[in-house]
């Protein structure tokens, strides 16, 4: 054999006796991964989420906390439904817990499921919803500084308004901002930009539950039996008016002096020159000043007629129509106020301008077409309870103009007597006074007597048409 030969011979042993340390030490590795693969697979993470979920239901909460660590440990992405029963445990276990310390590690806690879904479950989340909670939890337990609270609460608001709904959260977003303004952090048109943003969405919200509860109430009305469900969807829709009626007169207090007319006048006056010319500037300030009735002074008629002749639009118009109408020009402020409802795209800005060209017909006893423009507003604004007053003490003003007896009359009583608890019943902040017309339309209606002496036994229609109400209404059970 020569050299050579040998060499070669070496060499491909060597080569034979790598590649064989190489499989092996592949195959090793396989078997490594495999062992691990299958270590996973072995934990039973549905098993697991079906006992967490179960004990969940129930309530049973130390036990489900055990399921819950589980599944964080081995699953924590296998199922969004562990951090939705996570964040209903937590709540309810600080609920529950009346040491501060540990309450507080609860709290903790309860930040970590949220973070942890959003991290997993980002895509399938309300983002809206999860980051004012976070915030919120935070701000009741003191976890953090006010700054990074608000900045969460800001991120939940900018990034997913619609899912920020939560009353109290709401609240607290805006305080923290007043906080920063008083503290020379933000600006006040800030200030005043973010209290608009926020009326806007309690109106919308207000809106959306007063669409639940409105045909319900209609029913009631109409002596119709409600389903449980009908029932439990009036009595939650109800109570989220009367939170968020809540919460907006808190955001009023918490703005106070600071949106009066004596600081917000100067504050507008010193820019005007700077920015006269700049039409959303021009825009904003007018609507600032009419929102908050400003509308008496010189100021407020030099940044209209600059508004005008920028950008003549519904805004503009409606401005317009009030001056008119301070100056006593009623018929060219109803032109102005028209023009702009129909010019005007927003719902809620298109009810507050048919509000008050019903306001104005009803003044001048113009009753038909005062209802008219009242159900325009309430179409527009679900949540205007207000309307429901109006129209209830124009029906009563009416009750002896219909009816063709004494008891139909009366009867016109009842029907104001029903708008008058709508008005209650879609704008809480109305409660006491709708509850007051309520009772004195209701003493002058028929009595129990009357309706026997005409042998009602209740569910009776009465209709009134002799006149311009042209509406019907069922005698009560008494």
């Amino acid at each position: 054999m020569t050299v050579g030969s040998l060499k070669k011979n070496i060499i491909n042993n060597n080569i034979k006796y790598i590649l064989a340390m190489k499989t092996n030490l592949f195959s090793l590795l396989t078997l490594l991964t495999s062992f691990i693969v299958f270590a996973q697979e072995d934990y039973d993470c549905q098993t697991e989420l079906s006992l967490y979920a179960e004990s969940a239901k129930v309530k049973n909460y130390q036990e489900a906390l055990e399921n819950y660590n589980n599944l964080l440990e081995h699953c924590d992405d296998f199922n969004m439904v562990t951090y939705q029963y996570g964040k209903i445990m937590f709540k309810a276990l600080i609920k529950a817990e009346a040491d501060e310390t540990k309450q507080l590690a609860l709290a903790k806690r309860f930040i970590a499921n949220e973070k942890a879904r959003l991290k997993h479950f980002e895509s399938r989340s309300d983002k809206g919803d999860i980051l004012s909670g976070i915030a919120q939890m935070m701000n009741d337990h003191n976890i953090g500084e006010e700054k990074d609270q608000f900045l969460l609460f800001d991120e939940a608001w900018t990034t997913d308004q619609e899912n920020f709904t939560n009353p109290k959260s709401i609240y607290t977003y805006f305080l923290q901002m007043v906080n920063l303004l008083d503290e020379g952090q933000v600006e006040l048109p800030e200030v005043f930009q973010k209290y608009d943003e926020i009326q806007l969405h309690l109106e919308e919200l207000e809106n959306q539950q007063a669409i639940v509860a409105r045909p319900l109430i209609e029913k009631q009305n109409n002596q119709e039996q409600l389903t449980s469900s009908e029932q439990r969807n009036l009595k939650n829709a109800e109570l989220r008016l009367k939170n968020y009626d809540v919460i907006r007169n808190s955001v009023d207090k918490v703005i106070g002096s600071r949106a009066d007319c004596e600081n917000l006048i100067p504050m507008f006056q010193k820019d005007f020159e700077e920015y006269k010319n700049d039409v959303e500037w021009v825009r904003n300030t007018a609507d600032r000043l009419f929102k908050k009735e400003c509308t008496d002074t010189d100021f407020f008629v030099q940044v209209v007629a600059q508004q005008h002749e920028l950008e003549p639009s519904a805004k503009s118009a409606l401005y317009l129509g009030q001056l008119s109408f301070d100056s006593g020009e009623i018929n060219q402020a109803m032109t102005y106020f028209k023009e702009s409802a129909e010019l005007e795209e927003s719902k809620p800005d298109k009810a507050k301008v048919y509000y008050r060209i019903a306001n104005t017909y009803k003044d001048m006893g113009n009753y038909s077409n005062a209802r008219n423009y009242y159900k325009k507003a309430v179409k527009n604004q679900p949540s205007l309870g207000i309307v429901y007053l109006k129209v209830a003490d124009m029906y009563a003003k009416s009750a002896n103009d219909c009816g063709e007896d004494t008891f139909s009359k009366q009867a016109v009583y009842w029907l104001a007597a029903e708008y008058a608890s709508k008005a209650g019943r879609v704008s809480p902040r109305l409660k006491s006074n709708a509850n007051q017309a309520e009772e004195s339309y209701m003493a002058r209606a028929p009595k129990k007597s009357d309706v026997f002496q005409k042998n009602y036994t209740g569910g009776e229609k009465i209709e009134f048409n002799s006149c311009w109400i042209k509406e019907s209404v069922l005698v009560p059970n008494l």
